[in-house]
């Protein structure tokens, strides 16, 4: 029996060690699957409601809209694209204010041909200065939709569908399933579709509601691990008592020696840089960057300027590197402890962003509309600029040990790479007192062995 009992220990040890092992990876998997949450926006999320206004002899004619209910994560060009499957045999037989990417097989009609007979569906916007009659409300933008935070009332699309499948009612009609939504590469995952309260429709002069006959709920959350994306922004740091700058990290968004990236990135001294820009690009997301250590297509400056006897001043500058992408409707989110103190903003919007109470850490900036909301490519006016005025609070301010640059940074709602702390332009008194420190121990180290000697 004695021999038995520390081999029965064993096999309980070996058990509990097996189990805990087992809990690690099942945890790495659930943390995973929270990638979509952003502790910043933790609520925000793309939301599509699929509104069935009448029915026809054959179908329903549907108006779909897409709300962004993002903070600071909008949809910019080339824009979004939409697809699902049908539940069921149905067709689109027409749309306004989009349309399909692919007509499919639709040579079992005879007459009338559908607008799309694909089972599964992908849908595009339609470009600015479509014509009237093929236009509804917040429609035709070329796919381009506002963050929530920004300006709610164009972070909206629609289009109308009339839909047909053979003896279609409120009782027989079902919801499609498989919803995606590129905006406009991956990276957000749709749920599915729910039926809930129809929805109400106010009349332009609020005397009458409307509503509509069925109603149906897709959300969607985006995920920057899904996305499988590599950063492509980066942030330098400088200040007014260190000259040294801190560029971004080299190979913070690629290397220009891996062949991966071969022809991604172009010398702007090039004599031919205005025929390798115009050239066609394998794909309308693909950046062309100019030839820098970081490889990024924006670069974020952070630089404290002055020192007041009650305030402080920062400089910060967004620059664009990628000769194929003019930035529209930009934003910029900043983490840093003096933003429930700032006092003055120039030529930015600014909104605070305070997802949980008593914490005012977090800013989000933008442009100005027609002044500098629009980052223009690679060149001499790609570049925007702003500067912030702190108020100094002497119970948390200092300018040692990093304090004065953020934390975080994120550009169009993509964090962005950092330099590492210990590269920080520190205060050059901070060196002097680590060499004052060591005097005492070597004075008496010394005195010591005098002693010794003597």
């Amino acid at each position: 029996m004695e021999s038995y009992l520390p081999s029965a220990s064993g096999s309980v040890t070996k058990l509990a060690s097996f189990t805990i092992l087992l809990l690690f990876f099942l945890s790495c998997f659930v943390f995973t699957s929270t990638e979509a949450y952003d502790p910043l926006d933790p609520n925000g999320n793309i939301t599509i409601k699929w509104d069935i206004m009448s029915w026809t002899p054959d179908g329903y004619v549907a108006v779909v809209t897409m709300y962004n209910f993002q903070q600071f994560r909008h949809i910019q060009a080339p824009g979004w694209t939409l697809g699902w499957t049908w539940a069921k045999k149905e067709v689109i037989w027409s749309m306004m204010g989009s349309q399909t990417t692919e007509q499919g097989d639709c040579s079992k009609f005879k007459g009338n041909i559908p607008h799309c007979c694909k089972k599964d569906p992908t849908v595009v916007d339609l470009l600015p200065g479509t014509p009237y009659n093929q236009q509804i409300a917040n429609c035709c933008k070329g796919g381009v939709i506002n963050s929530w935070g920004q300006d709610p009332s164009t972070a909206v699309a629609s289009f109308q569908v009339s839909v047909g499948s053979a003896g279609t009612t409120n009782k027989t009609v079902r919801v499609p399933k498989n919803f995606t939504l590129k905006a406009p590469g991956p990276g957000y995952t749709c749920g599915p579709a729910k039926i809930v309260k129809p929805t109400k429709f106010i009349s332009a002069d609020k005397r009458r509601v409307t509503q509509a006959l069925m109603t149906w709920n897709v959300t969607c959350q985006y995920s920057q691990f899904l996305s499988g994306r590599t950063p492509y922004c980066c942030v330098s740091l400088s200040s007014f008592y260190n000259d040294t700058i801190v560029g971004c990290p080299a190979c913070a968004c690629g290397c220009q020696s891996n062949k991966t990236l071969s022809g991604s990135c172009v010398d702007p001294d090039s004599p031919h840089l205005a025929s390798v820009v115009s050239s066609p690009s394998k794909s309308d997301n693909a950046p062309l960057v100019q030839c820098t250590s970081h490889m990024c297509p924006i670069r974020v400056h952070w630089h404290v300027k002055l020192n007041y006897k009650e305030y402080w001043r920062v400089k910060v500058s967004i620059t664009n590197f990628n000769y194929r992408m003019n930035y529209t409707q930009w934003n910029l989110v900043v983490q840093h402890p003096n933003f429930d103190n700032l006092t003055q903003i120039f030529s930015f919007n600014y909104k605070s962003l305070t997802p949980y109470e008593g914490l005012n850490d977090t800013a989000m900036l933008w442009g100005v509309k027609f002044y500098n909301d629009f980052l223009s490519q690679a060149g001499p006016l790609g570049n925007v600029q702003s500067e912030l005025l702190f108020r100094k609070d002497t119970s948390t301010f200092t300018f040692e040990k990093g304090w004065a640059f953020p934390r975080r940074i994120s550009f169009n709602g993509e964090n962005c790479v950092m330099p590492p702390p210990d590269a920080y332009p520190w205060l050059p008194n901070g060196v002097s007192r680590q060499f004052v420190s060591l005097l005492p121990p070597l004075v008496t180290l010394l005195v010591y062995m005098i002693a010794l000697l003597a």
